[in-house]
C-alpha cells in the first residue's frame, strides 16, 4: 500500500523560499510518477510539478517554472518540492500524489485524476 506524508509548510514572507518534502513508501515497482497538486480556497486543484521515478524527468506549470524546483532522493523515498521567490499567490494547501509511470510525461502529468494515491497536504501561506 502507498503512503505519501507531506512536511515543510509554513508562513513565509513574500520572496522566501520554503521546501516541501514527501515521505512515500509502499511503491512495488521504480516505475511511478510524484506529482506536486496546490489548492488554494475556492479554487480547483491545480498541478504544480512531476517528477518520474524511473528518469527522473520533471515537469511543471508556467506559473511556477524557474521558482520551483522538484527532485528526489536516491533511494526514491522522498521526493521535495523547493519553492523559492513565493508570491501571495502561491499561498494553498499542497498535496503530493502517486501515479503509474506513464503519467510522467507532457499531456498527464497535472491530471489530478490519474494519481491514485495522495498525501494528506501541508498548507503554506506565503503573508507578509
Amino acid at each position: 500500500q502507498v503512503q505519501l506524508v507531506e512536511s515543510g509548510g509554513g508562513l513565509v514572507q513574500p520572496g522566501g523560499s520554503l521546501r516541501l518534502s514527501c515521505a512515500a513508501s509502499g511503491f512495488t515497482s521504480d516505475y511511478y510518477a510524484i506529482g506536486w497538486f496546490r489548492q488554494a480556497p475556492g479554487k480547483e486543484r491545480e498541478g504544480v510539478a512531476c517528477i518520474s521515478g524511473s528518469d527522473g524527468s520533471t515537469y511543471y506549470a508556467d506559473s511556477v517554472k524557474g521558482r520551483f524546483t522538484v527532485s528526489g532522493d536516491n533511494a526514491k523515498t522522498e521526493v521535495y518540492l523547493q519553492m523559492n521567490s513565493l508570491k501571495p499567490e502561491d499561498t494553498a494547501v499542497y498535496y503530493c500524489a502517486a501515479g503509474a509511470s506513464v503519467v510522467a510525461g507532457p499531456v498527464l502529468w497535472d491530471n489530478q485524476y490519474e494519481y491514485n494515491d495522495w498525501g494528506q497536504g501541508t498548507q503554506v501561506t506565503v503573508s507578509s
